[in-house]
């Protein structure tokens, strides 16, 4: 999976009414990633350039992204040199993965100079280069000097170069008799591989479908290569190309059955048939928005978040062996009756009992049957400290049940809530979200709060959904806000709703005085269901009741409730374009 030329040139000509904008703002959310905010008559877009490895790509973006306090020197280089600046032209070379944008700007002796702003989306070689009206290299995101490459350095000072380019055909302009010519003295591949060494600018997904639709799904080699073969895939090219140009183009993004997404292409894409859903898009830029936002969140925030994942796991693992430990001396102290009874034996027996005597066996006076039982006794002891050594065991048993029964409990809520943060660290979407974690957890004790007089995390609102009734939904990001949300924004008549026995976010249902349909509460469940550890299930169980009868115990953790004339519902989660 890659943003392929073909497909850089739809987001070039979304690009182009953004020509005569000017830089507004410029940011670095992240160490491979710029935003440029610009102006233009029509109004304010930002565009993201991104240069990482696995998701390079440019396009303009409608994602909230957070940014560094500081912002790196890569970043103030820019404002530096592109503050204010007027976008002039946007330039690509074909189908090659580079865009040019070309900026006119002041620099510091008040002369108008032309910046180029050079992004190069190629995979592992991806990179932003600025560029001065001369060709030389200002500097750029990745240097790149001889000890990483002996072909092309990449360093300021020096003259930039393009990338060297393959000899290879642009399917949106070839002749059809180069083309034909091409394709057959292609040998020893397999087809799309074939069509990917013949055409510049395809990604393999859409050299796929070229096969899949010129062969009826049939997986052929270059070797099936007859003239009748290379007409219909011929014809698959042409009808691409009329679609690009014929304002036909069909955006699509694949993703599998779980809503895992895979891959996305300019065109309709039919070579997986049941195998995989595919999810149409307006545009290009909307299309690489909704993909890499989508598809990098989760593994953004847990790169970026590591250390708390792994606190957390570490923390559940440790309380998890401490309450299976204590479990196992619960089960060891319910002996204890044994103790008793020995004690008792030895006691009703001391006249016959001597010091020195390692056992002896007497009627056991508890058993119906007036059975025999042995006792054994420390020779070392009189037989009253033996009797005070059996009793001494008992009380200790007795008393350890009573401290061990609440160890227990306290440990399993332990575990129930760190369970329930991990839960919401899994869904946040922002730093803010983790830092509202963080706090919590500094306030229960298992983090350290950070130093120096910090202002604490400004809380951010519940989310907020309407249902098909037009009923207003709110979802608690946290614990703590899951507390504000049950116990202080609910009202006696609204509905709350949580996942039964699962970790999740507590939701509420605003009546409003009025009576709350069946239709709202299913969805509101199915919305409960997707804000829980279990939003990949088929089925969740879902409990929802009056928010009235919904209480919190004394000294209880953050989140935790206990609730009363509750129903369940068994749903299936909510996918994300349905929320």
């Amino acid at each position: 999976m890659a943003l392929d030329g073909a497909f850089l040139l739809a987001v070039k000509q979304e690009l182009m009414p953004l020509v005569g904008g000017r830089i507004e703002k410029i940011y670095q959310p992240s160490k491979e990633e710029i935003v440029l905010g610009i102006r233009t008559r029509t109004g304010s877009s930002k565009l993201l350039i991104c240069v990482n490895a696995a998701s390079a790509r440019i396009h303009i973006t409608s994602q909230q992204i957070e940014n560094p306090k500081v912002p790196p020197m890569f970043c103030m280089l820019l404002r530096k040199r592109l503050g204010c600046g007027k976008l002039l032209d946007i330039r690509q070379d074909g189908l090659e993965r580079i865009l040019f944008l070309d900026f006119e700007t002041v620099n510091e002796l008040g002369d108008v100079v032309i910046i180029t702003l050079a992004c190069e989306i190629m995979g592992k070689y991806s990179n932003l280069i600025v560029i001065d009206q001369n060709g030389k290299i200002i500097d750029s995101l990745k240097r790149v000097d001889d000890a990483m490459s002996r072909e092309r350095l990449v360093l300021p000072a020096m003259t930039y170069t393009v990338p060297p380019r393959e000899n290879r055909l642009n399917f949106l302009i070839a002749d059809e008799k180069d083309m034909r010519e091409r394709i057959k003295a292609c040998v020893g591949k397999s087809a799309a591989k074939c069509l990917i060494s013949v055409f510049e600018g395809i990604s393999p997904i859409l050299a796929r479908e070229w096969i899949w639709g010129a062969c009826d799904g049939r997986d052929i080699t270059s070797e099936d290569f007859d003239d009748a073969t290379v007409k219909k895939i011929i014809d698959e090219i042409i009808r691409t190309r009329n679609e690009f140009f014929g304002g036909g183009k069909k955006y699509t993004i694949v993703s599998e059955n779980d809503g895992t997404l895979k891959d996305f292409c300019f065109t309709e894409i039919m070579q997986y048939g049941d195998l995989m859903k595919t999810i149409p898009c307006n545009s290009a830029c909307e299309t690489l928005d909704r993909f890499y936002s989508e598809r990098d969140l989760a593994a953004r925030m847990k790169q970026r978040y590591q250390d708390l994942f792994r606190l957390l796991s570490n923390t559940y693992d440790r309380i998890l062996r401490r309450t299976e430990n204590q479990k196992l001396e619960l089960k060891e102290s319910e002996e204890r009756e044994d103790l008793k009874l020995k004690g008792d034996l030895i006691s009703a027996n001391l006249y016959n009992l001597k010091k020195g005597m390692d056992k002896f066996t007497c009627v056991n006076f508890y058993d119906e049957n007036g059975s025999e039982i042995t006792v054994e006794l420390d020779p070392m002891l009189t037989p009253t400290q033996n009797m005070q050594k059996y009793y001494a065991g008992y009380r200790k048993a007795d008393n350890a049940e009573k401290r061990l029964r609440v160890l227990i409990e306290k440990g399993e809520e332990e575990l129930l809530y760190i369970a329930s943060v991990s839960d919401a660290l899994s869904r946040a979407v922002t730093e803010n979200d983790v830092n509202e974690l963080r706090a919590e957890l500094a306030e229960q004790g298992y983090i350290r709060a950070q130093k120096g007089k910090q202002k604490p995390p400004k809380p951010a609102p519940p989310l907020e959904f309407t249902s098909p009734d037009g009923f207003t939904v709110l979802v608690g990001r946290n614990n703590k806000q899951n507390d504000i949300l049950t116990l202080k924004t609910a009202e006696k008549t609204d509905i709350w709703l949580h996942t039964k026995n699962i970790t999740g976010s507590h939701v509420i249902i605003r009546a409003e005085g009025k009576e709350v349909p069946d239709t709202t509460v299913l969805y509101a469940a199915r919305l409960a269901a997707a804000h829980s550890s279990a939003k990949s299930s088929a089925q969740v169980p879902v409990d929802y009741v009056p928010a009235k009868f919904v209480k919190k115990p004394a000294g209880a953790k953050p989140g935790m409730v206990i609730f009363t004339n509750n129903r369940t519902l068994y749903v299936k989660p909510l996918e994300k374009e349905e929320f």
